[in-house]
């Protein structure tokens, strides 16, 4: 495990126990790290400050990605309880369920929008505000959270495989612009895990036989996994990795058939 003591860290898009944020968390807290969390809504609020008592001295904060103003409160925050920041969890995503049920082609305006708002572009909001924070302190890591359907077309993810390939995108334009501060830039492209978001889309179960079938190891990955590789590029074992997308899924993408 890497060691994270002394390290300051910034958590988005924790929403229950079975997130991939609250995953990458744990591991990071156990390492040492201390967190500052944000909950998107007061209806994740009770759920969000419930998982943050089990780590040490947390900052929950409130942060609706599409607020421009709450982000900059959000860093303000760090500012004053950290005076710096190392690392950067990325987790946040969403699309309206009927962009999901219905065939990619009938997508709207505003469900593009919103997908691509909260899901790409709320990783250039904060890798912006977190930019002079980790300057500060000689550099930083920035994680964000990908899948497969950014490069390949899965029954029912439609728009969100659009947005994730905007954020794989935005990721290496990221490690270019901020390379010559030393912060680096990576996703991580998890298999499909049984997490709120994939509970909105339609046939998930699906997924997970396909992959336990066909992935060269013959099975399912677990958040733990995910966890272990972000807290790898998060940490020093990382330190000369940027711009990259780390799939982790037990060799599924590697498969023709």
């Amino acid at each position: 495990m890497a060691d994270m003591s002394g390290r300051h860290g910034l958590v988005v898009g924790v929403a229950n126990k079975r997130s991939l944020s609250w995953a990458i968390a744990q591991a990071a807290g156990r390492a040492g790290a201390r967190l500052a969390l944000t909950y998107q809504s007061e209806r994740l609020e009770e759920n969000v400050r419930g998982l943050a008592a089990g780590l040490e001295a947390p900052l929950v904060l409130p942060c609706d990605v599409t607020s421009d103003e709450q982000i900059a409160g959000v860093f303000a925050a760090v500012d004053r309880e950290f005076g710096g920041l190392d690392f950067v969890v990325h987790g946040a995503a969403f699309a309206p369920q009927s962009e999901l049920a219905n065939p990619f082609v009938e997508t709207t305006r505003d469900g593009f929008r919103l997908a691509l708002e909260v899901s790409a572009y709320s990783l250039v909001a904060l890798a912006r505000g977190a930019m002079p924070l980790m300057e500060r302190r000689g550099g930083g890591s920035i994680v964000t959270l990908s899948y497969l359907g950014s490069t390949r077309v899965f029954p029912n993810y439609n728009v969100m495989g659009v947005a994730k390939a905007a954020l794989e995108s935005a990721v290496r334009y990221l490690a270019s612009d901020l390379g010559p501060k030393n912060i680096r830039v990576n996703a991580v492209s998890a298999g499909p895990v049984k997490t709120l978001a994939a509970a909105g889309i339609s046939g998930f179960s699906g997924f997970l036989h396909a992959y336990r079938d066909r992935a060269p190891l013959r099975r399912n990955i677990d958040a733990a996994e995910v966890a272990d590789t972000a807290l790898f590029l998060l940490g020093s074992g990382g330190r000369g990795i940027t711009g990259e997308v780390l799939i982790v899924d037990a060799g599924y993408h590697v498969m023709g058939v």
